[in-house]
């Protein structure tokens, strides 16, 4: 008891130490030495929706805002980029002229042909409204990506519009698809192309993105050699999952811009940043990583300055912070409860605790983008809260030589579940089965969120701060050797099978660049490993005098 108490002031120091330096590492200052060589951007893609506006559901800013946005961004931009003349109360030429910013007015082309028909006179009649600030029109924005017209229709569009308005008339792509329809070249005056390299069918990283960049713009101008080229599209995410070695944070956008920026200047490019604001609304079809495009988040925050180093996360300390300040108080909790256990392993579970639980709030809540998944994300995170105090009961109870309840298999947990949902369930006897079915929800969910990674992954983030603490729980119950073996079943081979082998699969169609994929598979097999540990018939203890001689002798009789 003594060399425990002596040990636990040491753990707690360094417990606080570890927990500073896994926040402020990965938040260290970066990207100092890449200079940013102008202050002002040639065109930005512009979208003034902002939390709980959305062009998918025809809820669009005011009037007011728009003006707010564009007089925020004009000091950075000489022009912007629209990409529907079908919009809110509000014209977004008229007030980007009253502060002195250009226009790359866009129409929205689809399926709907009447719709389109209405995009087109609107652009033409805001065209030739505002010739001072309308310095181009772009009809249609990745239309053939989409698939949505044949190209002879989009044809038509474009010569319907360079037949009404005095303006270059364009379309924008993916350069790909420049390349797959060249003729239709023919019937624009400026070849507009968009360059993601996050986006490409074979993923780059920002390392060679700027050499990409180069050898696309110069195939394209071989292609096209009598039209002018612009870049319509060109940009970095901020968050979201990796693409192989493409890795979306900030300070990779960061070095991006700059990097682009003054190849741009080198190479004399004629180009538009995607985009002025993060997207809150696009996730619904590219997941985080399309909402956080933006050069400025969502709240109107500048992610980093224009030059000098940048943080990947600002706040980290205040999240450093709160995990120590949730590791003392569940310390100081379960001391208390249990006096007889090792405080020094429980100061250690604790400080792992207090992090994963600040970790699961650090990556879930900056990105719950509506009223569902701030829903999903409390009540995970409660889940989480409440797992990571039952895993200190039990980590208690263990240590101190106190009894713990018998293991539970899948299918009681299942039951109990089901109970639950069907009204049917008494919370009576909650400390019997709390911990282990709880636990095994977390990994049923696992299960089936390594199935989409598997089968539907292109937007899907890898959900680390969804199991933070079912991630602890697991190592810290392998360390008390408190994993129950045997005496599972049906249940344990379906949760623990299919983590196990789609997180298998989805590493190796991942590939070995993305270090994210690879890493998230390794904690996706570590939480198969409770149930699989299970899979079998219940082994009964056998009493150490059966072992003997006499006590076969006394089994054969």
């Amino acid at each position: 008891m003594a060399v425990s108490r002596s040990l636990t002031a040491p753990v707690l120091l360094l417990g606080a130490l570890v927990t500073i330096l896994v926040w402020w590492f990965p938040n260290r200052q970066q990207a100092g030495d890449v200079p940013m060589v102008t202050e002002r951007f040639n065109s930005v893609s512009f979208a003034p929706f902002r939390e709980g506006q959305s062009p998918l559901r025809d809820i669009f800013p005011s009037a007011a805002q728009v003006e707010e946005d564009i007089a925020l961004i004009a000091p950075r931009v000489r022009a912007i980029r629209s990409y529907a003349s079908i919009e809110g109360n509000y014209e977004t030429a008229e007030i980007a002229g009253r502060h002195g910013v250009k226009m790359w007015k866009g129409a929205w082309l689809g399926r709907d042909l009447r719709q389109n028909d209405r995009e087109i006179a609107a652009l033409i009649a805001t065209a030739n409204r505002h010739p001072e600030v309308v310095e181009r029109v772009v009809v249609g924005n990745e239309v053939l990506l989409r698939r949505d017209l044949p190209v002879e229709e989009l044809a038509r569009q474009i010569d319907r519009v360079k037949a009404a308005v005095r303006q270059p008339v364009t379309y924008a792509d993916v350069w790909e698809f420049w390349a797959q329809f060249p003729e239709l070249a023919r019937h624009v005056d400026i070849v507009t192309i968009h360059i993601l390299p996050y986006w490409e069918d074979e993923p780059l990283g920002v390392d060679v993105a700027m050499a990409h960049v180069r050898d696309v713009y110069r195939r394209i101008k071989a292609m096209f050699p009598d039209k002018p080229i612009a870049i319509g599209e060109i940009g970095w995410p901020s968050a979201g999952r990796w693409r192989e070695a493409a890795i979306p944070s900030r300070v990779e956008q960061a070095v991006f811009l700059r990097r682009f920026i003054q190849l741009s200047q080198e190479e004399g490019f004629d180009y538009n940043l995607i985009e002025a604001f993060d997207q809150v609304w696009k996730y619904r079809n590219e997941g985080t990583v399309g909402a956080a495009w933006g050069l400025w988040t969502a709240d109107r925050a500048p992610k980093f300055d224009l030059s000098g180093p940048v943080r990947e996360n600002p706040w980290w300390a205040w999240y450093a912070g709160a995990a120590l300040l949730l590791g003392g108080a569940m310390f100081a909790g379960a001391a208390r409860a249990w006096p007889g256990a090792a405080r020094w392993k429980l100061a250690l579970l604790s400080a792992a605790l207090g992090n994963a639980l600040a970790y699961a709030f650090c990556g879930g809540w900056p990105y719950a983008f509506d009223e569902h998944l701030k829903l999903a994300f409390g009540v995970n995170l409660l889940g989480q809260a409440l797992l990571a105090a039952l895993l200190l009961r039990r980590a208690g109870a263990r240590l101190s030589g106190s009894p713990i309840e018998p293991a539970r298999n899948g299918a009681q947990a299942s039951a109990n579940i089901r109970s639950i949902f069907r009204g049917r369930f008494r919370f009576r006897d909650w400390r019997a089965f709390a911990f282990d079915d709880l636990l095994f929800l977390f990994l049923f969910t696992a299960a089936v969120l390594q199935m989409m990674l598997l089968f539907d992954p292109r937007y899907r983030d890898f959900p680390f701060p969804t199991f933070a603490v079912p991630l602890v729980a697991v190592i810290a119950r392998a360390l008390m050797r408190d994993l129950p073996r045997r005496g599972g079943g049906w249940a344990e081979w379906l949760v623990g099978g299919v983590l196990v082998v789609c997180a298998a699969a989805s590493a190796i169609l991942e590939g070995p660049h993305n270090l994210q994929a690879l890493g998230w598979s390794v904690c996706a097999i570590g939480l198969a490993l409770p149930p699989l540990l299970r899979v079998g018939p219940l082994r009964r203890e056998v009493a150490p005098n059966a072992r003997s001689p006499q006590g076969s002798a006394a089994r054969a009789r």
